[in-house]
């Protein structure tokens, strides 16, 4: 018979320590609304005067809060001006690395995620993920230096990769950057940098970044389609990333929209990457020539109006919208946003996405959607994976000046 297992009683949770806790409220006020007086942080928080008071004391002390006077309204002009707190957007900042098969580049934004230092360098060898991950360390160091930003002022990096990454943090780069197979980049980055590392696929990146700073604002519910190198979607619902069991929700790429056409990497037969992607396009318009068309050089011809070129476009879009209905059905977000490389083609490819999107789906779904482009371009993921990083900036603030 076997021994009765003792009891354990429970360790008591450690007090609450209110100050900081105050300041975490503070701030998070604070970061969503950028200017607020006093007794609008009274009403926000919850919290008693009193406090907030001590709190703002606290946070001005240590930089991270300003206290200045509020804009007049045009044509006021007696009585005395009221004065309103503000986050100190240089008291702190944080790193965005975006990392795809050919390039690396570095941000460096301040605490409202906009950049004061970029660089992206290209022609990287995808095969090789130390010399990459060391030239990330290397721009992080220069950015550092560039700007003058003290390490203990910087929140974290943020790495965005164009790879699907499980929910243990694990690269699949199997036939997508065979040289990243069984590295785990944020331990590597942050033996090269020193900062805590976390790391978003690419399109999970991007579909933050225009959520917090881009055309996704206000929207609670968006699909975003990367359309690069590989396709790959970003999804937020009902406010929240939706990463799926295993990490690995958003993969649109390998919806099959022709099921005799190519064969895909991924061993699939006509996966969207195979007909939608810049390279497929390219690959598609280079038959017969030596030297295959660069994205570049696709959008330039589409701009010049080549009829070729701009039917090749035109056909990926109506494939990518056609794979966009199955996620709009599904998922039923209020906006698409479509960014990517081959985005710049602009309605020559935005329209045929529209048209199939409205073709396969049911009215009701499509009745109030809209279908954009992105507005922050080819810096959506860098910028989205910093504020991954900001995310987290009132409770990392906080630390700061409880330290």
């Amino acid at each position: 018979m076997p021994l009765p297992v003792p009891a354990v009683r429970p360790t008591p949770d450690p007090p609450v320590n209110l100050r900081s806790l105050g300041r975490v409220r503070v701030l998070e006020a604070l970061t969503a609304a950028r200017r607020l007086s006093r007794p609008e942080l009274v009403r926000r928080t919850g919290l008693a005067r009193a406090t907030v008071g001590s709190v703002i004391a606290d946070l001005i002390r240590a930089g991270v809060v300003t206290d200045e006077d509020a804009p007049r309204a045009e044509g006021l002009r007696t009585g005395r001006p009221a004065r309103t707190l503000s986050l100190n957007r240089h008291a702190a900042h944080a790193v965005g690395v975006d990392i795809s098969r050919d390039h690396v580049r570095v941000v460096l934004c301040d605490l409202f995620g906009e950049p004061v230092w970029d660089r992206d360098l290209h022609r990287l060898p995808d095969n090789d993920s130390g010399e990459v991950l060391t030239t990330a360390a290397e721009l992080i160091a220069q950015a550092r230096r560039a700007t003058d930003v003290p390490a203990e002022r910087i929140l974290g990096v943020g790495m965005g990769i164009s790879c699907p990454i499980d929910r243990h943090g694990t690269l699949l780069a199997e036939g997508i950057m065979p040289g990243w197979i069984g590295v785990r980049p944020t331990d590597e980055l942050r033996e090269r940098t020193g900062f805590a590392v976390r790391l978003v696929n690419d399109a999970n990146a991007a579909v933050l970044a225009e959520h917090r700073h881009g055309v996704a604002q206000h929207c609670g519910d968006v699909v975003y389609i990367r359309l690069s190198t590989g396709i790959g979607a970003g999804v937020i619902s009902d406010g929240r990333m939706l990463l799926g069991a295993g990490g690995l929700a958003g993969e649109l790429g390998h919806v099959i929209v022709e099921p005799s056409g190519a064969i895909c990497r991924c061993g699939n037969r006509g996966c969207l990457e195979t007909v939608a992607s810049p390279a497929a396009i390219a690959k598609l318009l280079s038959t017969g020539t030596a030297e295959p068309t660069s994205t570049a050089e696709l959008i330039d011809l589409v701009r010049a109006g080549d009829r070729g070129a701009i039917r090749a476009v035109e056909d990926a879009g109506d494939a990518v919208g056609r794979a966009l209905a199955q996620a709009v059905t599904i998922i039923n977000p209020e906006l698409v946003v479509i960014g990517g490389e081959l985005a710049a083609a602009g309605d020559v490819l935005m329209a045929p996405i529209r048209r199939a999107v409205q073709r396969n789906t049911m009215s009701w779904h499509t009745s109030d959607l809209r279908v954009v482009p992105g507005a922050l371009g080819d810096s959506a993921s860098v910028r989205g994976a910093a504020a991954l990083v900001l995310a987290d900036a009132p409770e990392r603030l906080a630390g700061l000046v409880a330290g």
